[in-house]
């Protein structure tokens, strides 16, 4: 369901906020009502609602004012003045990024005046710093500073250079802030804390010295940044560079691909830019519905730090080493083994990372074709959204984190875990929203709430029993109850009785639980979120990718493949846990189908080399049941097929059909969500 905050929409914000995806902005009540005002801008009549600025007004208009501090993501700072117009009957020139239109005005945004006043402001810019452009990386077309003075028609600047040599701070592993193409607009610090709710970056005003630092000035990478790279994503000149793309290929040079996320379950929209098929940037989707723009450092830097050798091949094990092979020799030899175990000994396993297509197929084929004996995926068990679902509680989506009163984590730490969630929540906490972290482990999210609660380990289930217990009698006007179960948590009846308080008195309380919680934690949220009333909402932070569908398969069961003989492992380009090598060792027959070499694949009898996650195409269902379709931003190698293509060939190989349609399979159970959107 849709929240709407009409408390928190500002007029003078309307079309800008209503022009973001929903994760960006705050909603408009459907009986708010803005009347419309007319003006002219260049000639041109514009219609607009009230409070729009006049830089969004000629944008609509399809006027162009140039500007560097705004960014359509964040507040109108007005920093620069470089977006300055004429209005008849104002004596001084005003800058249309922060200025609202009115009846009847009159703008003109290319008068002489104008431009020179433009020119004047571009050259105090240039000749305060160093700024190069030779030397730059972001030369050439990604630098907007450069792009602006080349369509004011700037060759040159007047004003000497201040040639004074500015610090490069180098200390953080994946971001530099070369503080000499720095021009102080400001969007770095504005990103960092309205969309991102870190506020790491600041400016020590000091007049002509001023300067970006990090916390109180300590270096960039001793400071609490969280390395999510959104300051060099806003950045409109070369100061913060992204260690890894620099130099790499402006993004003119690139080919761009939008396709999803896939290291959580949030399922975040990005933007892939690779060159000579090799990935050279990945940036936010600033249109993607799920995350505004903004990613982790999962997302942006991981992918492009994974230097695992691939599987090149497909391989099998002959005289005891294994030796590359055909496809049709290595299916052949799987085909084989499976055929003489079906029914019987038979344990397949699936990475949560893969397409829906094919998880299905998965299915499909193990568990309706073969019979195996187990048929499971990697992570999580999944457990606590399929109560919610036979128990009738609907999940929410993430669009009531962005109205919250109230934020309740449970067995979920958002400070390395599904990070972009607590973006959304700390950006929040500036606001009356209230944080309440509740991990019977060490939880580094607990730094920014306002209650702590660290009950015993194993013992979530009686904190949250004596949660319900506490919002249940004090809704019927008693209290003390609750005692004995909070000391079983141990926790203290006081502790209990202000975070039930603290619910009672908010408008909106958002639970967002993860898989930390067993089967008896996981039916007292459900109890708490009962007793709490209409206006507590559920969210689930669901492991990875594609958990949630691994759910509605039914495929969240714990993977214990004793007594099977044969194994196989949909691994995908997922890293095989410790604890999975060890259960596998000594296996009869062992096959995976993996796009990296791992210790599994040394494991194993027979290898299949399959796509990783930029290759592939499919559909992914993110933890609010956003379905969203995934796009190959890299072209695989010759001996490379698809996980969904491995899986058939194999089914056909063994003359057992199978399905990848996963509309239907994921009706097959009751859902805690309903499904949002198709994929495009």
């Amino acid at each position: 369901m849709n929240v709407t905050c009409p408390s928190l929409t500002p007029k003078l914000e309307w079309e800008r906020r209503l022009s973001l995806p929903i994760t960006k902005r705050t909603l408009i009540s459907p009986g708010d009502i803005f009347s419309m005002v007319t003006l002219t801008i260049d000639g041109r009549t514009v219609e607009v609602p009230e409070g729009t600025t006049v830089l969004r007004a000629a944008e609509k208009a399809g006027i162009k004012i140039p500007t560097l501090c705004d960014h359509p993501h964040l507040q109108p700072f007005g920093g620069c003045r470089v977006c300055v117009v004429e209005v008849e009957g104002l004596r001084t020139l005003q800058p249309s990024c922060t200025l609202p239109v009115s009846q009847n005005m009159v703008v003109r945004t290319n008068t002489p005046k104008v431009l020179a006043a433009r020119k004047f402001v571009l050259t105090l810019i240039f000749s305060d710093r160093n700024h190069f452009c030779p030397y730059c990386q972001v030369s050439g077309g990604d630098c907007e500073l450069q792009n602006t003075a080349l369509d004011m028609g700037m060759t040159h600047w007047d004003y000497q250079p201040a040639w004074k040599p500015y610090p490069v701070d180098a200390s953080h592993p994946n971001l530099v802030i070369d503080h000499n193409r720095c021009i102080l607009c400001r969007r770095c610090v504005r990103a960092c804390g309205e969309l991102v709710g870190n506020y790491t970056l600041g400016i020590e005003e000091r007049g002509a010295n001023s300067m970006l630092i990090a916390d109180t000035g300590v270096p960039f990478g001793e400071s609490t940044c969280i390395s999510c790279g959104t300051c060099s994503q806003v950045c409109p000149t070369g100061a913060i560079i992204d260690r890894r793309s620099a130099y790499q290929g402006l993004e003119k040079k690139t080919e761009s691909t939008r396709t999803v996320c896939v290291q959580c379950s949030v399922g975040c929209g990005v933007e892939v830019l690779t060159r000579d098929n090799r990935m050279v940037r990945i940036l936010g989707d600033w249109d993607a519905t799920v995350n505004g723009g903004v990613i982790c450092k999962l997302g942006r830097f991981d992918p492009l730090d994974d230097t695992r050798e691939r599987v090149k091949t497909p391989m099998v094990r002959k005289d005891g080493k294994l030796q590359p092979a055909s496809w049709d020799e290595a299916l052949e030899v799987i085909a084989k083994t499976l055929k003489a175990h079906q029914g019987k000994g038979i344990a397949a396993l699936v990475s949560p990372r893969l397409p829906a297509e094919a998880m299905t197929a998965f299915k499909s084929l193990f568990k309706e074709g073969l019979h195996a004996e187990m048929v499971t995926s990697m992570n999580g068990s999944g457990m606590a959204s399929r109560l919610a679902a036979e128990a009738g509680v609907h999940e929410n989506t993430l669009d009531v984190l962005h109205c919250a009163d109230c934020v309740v984590t449970v067995g979920l730490d958002l400070y390395s875990d599904h990070q972009v969630l607590g973006f959304f929540i700390k950006r929040r906490l500036n606001t009356s929203t209230a944080l309440v972290v509740m991990d019977s482990r060490e939880n580094r999210f607990a730094e920014y709430a306002r209650i702590a609660l660290k009950p015993a380990a194993g013992k979530e289930a009686f904190a949250l029993q004596a949660l319900a217990a506490a919002i249940r009698e004090g809704h019927n006007g008693t209290s003390g109850k609750f005692g004995e179960l909070a000391s079983k948590a141990g926790l203290s009846e006081a502790e209990i009785a202000k975070v039930a308080d603290l619910i009672r008195k908010s408008g909106t309380t958002v639970f967002v639980y993860g898989e930390g919680l067993d089967e008896n934690g996981a039916k007292a949220l459900l109890e708490v979120v009962q007793q709490a009333g209409d206006n507590t909402k559920l969210v689930s932070a669901k492991g990875a990718a594609n958990s949630l569908f691994a759910g509605q398969l039914g495929l969240s069961n714990s993977f214990n493949p004793k007594g099977c003989p044969t194994v196989f492992v949909a691994l995908g380009d997922d890293e095989p846990s410790n604890a999975l090598i060890q259960q596998l060792e000594g296996t009869e027959f062992l096959a995976v189908a993996a796009s990296h070499v791992s210790r599994l694949t040394a494991m194993a009898d027979v290898v299949l080399p399959v796509e990783m996650w930029a290759e592939q195409e499919g559909t992914y269902i993110n933890l609010e049941g956003r379905v969203q379709k995934a796009h190959a931003a890299l072209r695989p190698t010759e001996w490379v097929r698809s996980s969904t293509e491995a899986i058939m060939a194999l089914g056909k190989l063994l003359d057992v059909p199978v399905s990848t349609d996963w509309q239907k399979a994921f009706q097959n159970h009751p859902s805690p969500v309903t499904l949002i959107g198709e994929p495009a």
